[in-house]
């Protein structure tokens, strides 16, 4: 088993570096944006909280290309791999026209989510440029994932993290009026996360073509139209790992939404913890990738073997980093949220929802390391149906109860989110241990 740690650690740590990278663009926008006022980070709030479901919708339909590359790369077969590639690329372009046109129709309704007046007049424009950014961002995840499954992990890393770095430069020069930029405030904010978005795509399109090894994994025709089974295939295994997780990331953006119903300081407070939170989420779910890539790799090469070894290494990493992640959040939540905001009430509020998420660390790095290697073996339809029951069925009408009527406030909706993940951990693990026996 320590080899197989070994194995996926090596394999994982680009990744996790990748994933927190990532995450750290959100993270400079938060910080950036809470200097100018809590209604500007409510605003924020509000609009990741419409945001985040449709672009986890498309992250999680391109999941199908780690399994697939991973597959091919574990048989030898590079027009698989070639085809993984191509076919993700062309859907994530569609979703991604698919899903702004969507949400544009959402932002000329934004009072029908009963917003604070202040926080819904200053969202459209925000909201829109945004969206707008959601087709490069899934185009360059396509790549990122192709490129991930043939173990070549370090190249995507430098080049999304150099999209972060570039994203906080602009955001110093539109957000705030420098280099002889207008101060544009919020919308400064989102012109540079998508002038970001489309750099990181341009960079990974350029690296893909240079790189050696790769030429032979790599579409030599980007538009030949995909055959009919291939899609289903791939939609197959895309669309119901996307159910399960837009379950859980919609869960998070229904409690944002609940929190207008607490006010401005509750969805600022909101804001910081679920950053927070998210990032250092982005330590299981890098290594749940790596685990998805190492399954379907096993799993296409035929080493039934390996796949309870793969499994239970997993397992005990998830678990260590859950301990380390619970006792930060549990020792230090005033400090982390000092790094956001100034406002005291809201530090005070955003540290009493951490020590909720320190509780729940254990139980979300186990569902989605064991949901993400259910996926490598293909098993995606179940994992959704438990998802939706986990977080849907369960954890939202806890949180809505404990904060309305019993008067929790915004903790009694976190208390909720980790009920739910707390149900998909203990429906998911004894499936994945099934399936691998």
């Amino acid at each position: 088993m320590l080899h197989e740690c070994r194995q996926t650690l090596k394999l994982a740590f680009p990744l996790v570096i990748g994933q927190v990278s990532q995450m750290l663009l959100g993270v400079a926008d938060t910080v950036m944006i809470g200097k100018l006022g809590v209604t500007e980070l409510a605003v924020l709030t509000f609009a990741n909280s419409l945001f985040y479901v449709p672009f986890v919708f498309g992250i999680g339909v391109l999941t199908a290309i780690s399994v697939f590359t991973s597959n091919a790369r574990g048989s030898g077969d590079t027009a698989a791999g070639r085809a993984s590639c191509r076919l993700g690329v062309h859907i994530s372009t569609l979703l991604g026209l698919l899903l702004f046109g969507v949400m544009w129709v959402f932002s000329l309704n934004l009072e029908m989510f009963g917003q604070p007046k202040e926080v819904e007049q200053n969202t459209e424009l925000f909201f829109m440029i945004i969206m707008a950014s959601m087709v490069p961002a899934l185009m360059s995840m396509a790549l990122k994932n192709h490129a991930d499954a043939l173990d070549r992990p370090w190249p995507p890393f430098w080049i999304f993290l150099g999209g972060v770095l570039l994203n906080v430069f602009l955001n110093w020069v539109m957000i705030y009026g420098n280099l002889g930029c207008p101060a544009w405030g919020l919308e400064g904010a989102a012109i540079a996360t998508l002038i970001a978005r489309i750099a990181i795509l341009v960079a990974m399109f350029v690296w893909l073509y240079r790189a050696s090894g790769l030429r032979e994994w790599v579409p030599y025709h980007w538009f030949r139209m995909p055959e009919n089974a291939e899609t289903r295939k791939f939609l197959g295994v895309g669309i119901p790992a996307s159910l399960q997780m837009i379950c859980e990331v919609s869960a998070f953006s229904a409690a944002g939404l609940l929190m207008g119903k607490f006010g401005a300081t509750a969805m600022a407070a909101h804001q910081v913890a679920l950053m927070c939170a998210a990032t250092a989420f982005m330590v299981p779910l890098g290594l749940s990738m790596a685990l998805s890539v190492r399954i379907g790799s096993a799993n296409g090469a035929g080493e039934f073997h390996r796949l309870r070894k793969i499994v239970v290494s997993g397992w005990w990493l998830g678990a260590g980093w859950a301990m380390i992640g619970a006792t930060i959040f549990f020792f230090s939540g005033e400090f982390l949220a000092s790094l956001y905001i100034d406002d005291l009430s809201v530090i005070r509020l955003a540290a009493l929802i951490m020590i909720v998420v320190g509780v729940f660390q254990l139980f979300d790095s186990l569902q989605i390391g064991s949901v993400a290697m259910l996926r490598g073996l293909h098993d995606a339809r179940m994992p959704a149906v438990m998802g939706f029951v986990a977080y849907w069925v369960i954890g939202i009408p806890v949180g809505y109860y404990l904060s309305i009527y019993l008067g929790y406030g915004a903790v009694g909706v976190w208390c909720g989110l980790a009920v739910g993940l707390f149900v998909a951990c203990i429906l998911l693990v004894p499936r994945l241990w099934k399936l691998t026996r």
